[in-house]
């Protein structure tokens, strides 16, 4: 790996794969600035075809050796990534300049707002569930659930106990 700058942004590059290693307040700043954006467009030359076919292989942090994970970028990309969460993001060829394409693109709004109405949804979804399995109250029987077979507290039971 050869340390190389990118615009502001120190990145290690493989000479073998053409992937590289973005520290992880690095990455956060290229995913947030159009500076650093503009200059990985400018300095990292797209590939078209981009996480070439092969067997998925997980890869060591640099920086502590565990295994990182694969995350899709956004969760909507369709690039994914090798994430070591406290440390860096590895991209393979081509994966950086596609990220920073999908981000300029409107990418990562859309997918929070994606995320927003799935949030909503779920909390539809979990509040209209709530209501259905809400118990209904039976007049003149307290000792009997909203199926009608008798339910017993312990307290209940003491209470039937001390009133014979």
């Amino acid at each position: 790996m050869r340390r190389v700058i990118v615009g502001a942004t120190p990145l290690l590059e493989c000479a073998k794969c053409d992937g590289v290693w973005v520290d992880a307040a690095d990455f956060e700043r290229i995913c947030a600035e159009s500076e650093a954006q503009a200059a990985v467009l400018h300095h990292i030359a797209p590939r078209h075809q981009v996480g070439a076919q092969g067997p998925v292989r997980y890869r060591p942090c640099l920086r502590c050796g565990t295994m990182m994970n694969r995350l899709n970028f956004g969760q909507v990309s369709g690039t994914v990534v090798d994430v070591c969460r406290g440390h860096g993001t590895f991209l393979d060829a081509g994966e950086l300049h596609a990220i920073v394409t999908f981000i300029r693109g409107g990418g990562l709004e859309r997918a929070r707002r994606r995320r927003i109405e799935d949030l909503k949804e779920e909390e539809r979804r979990i509040e209209s569930k709530r209501t259905q399995q809400a118990p209904k109250p039976h007049a003149g029987n307290r000792w009997a659930s909203a199926g009608g077979e008798a339910t017993w507290g312990l307290l209940d039971l003491i209470e039937l106990l001390k009133n014979r």
